[in-house]
């Protein structure tokens, strides 16, 4: 993935909605979820979902199949991992990060009085 496609991307992610959608597909899993289904969850207008799938659609985040009347709805996990590995390619100066060493934050300096 290159910076261009990962502004995309996180562009899509970048409305509360869009991104609950996106989560509750991820949380699903291979199967996803229905159109329907997923409104339920997130109980949004038709309309509304209907808009913000389109934008997840376009960005590659998420694929759907119809399934006689109705459609389902699936995280495309190949991308979200191509963009999981691009935002962490420099993680920790390089070094694998583990869980045994984890990117740790530093700590702030307390002000002298």
């Amino acid at each position: 993935m290159d910076a261009d496609h990962a502004v995309a991307t996180l562009g899509a992610l970048s409305h509360a909605s869009r991104l609950a959608a996106y989560r509750c597909l991820v949380q699903a899993g291979r199967h996803g979820l229905s159109v329907g289904e997923l409104r339920d969850q997130l109980e949004l207008p038709p309309a509304t979902l209907t808009a913000h799938l389109n934008v997840l659609r376009a960005a590659g985040l998420v694929v759907d199949e119809r399934q006689g009347r109705v459609i389902r709805v699936r995280a495309d996990y190949v991308r979200m991992n191509d963009l999981l590995a691009y935002l962490t390619e420099n993680c920790c100066a390089g070094d694998a990060c583990t869980p045994d060493r984890a990117c740790q934050p530093k700590p702030k300096r307390r002000s002298q009085p």
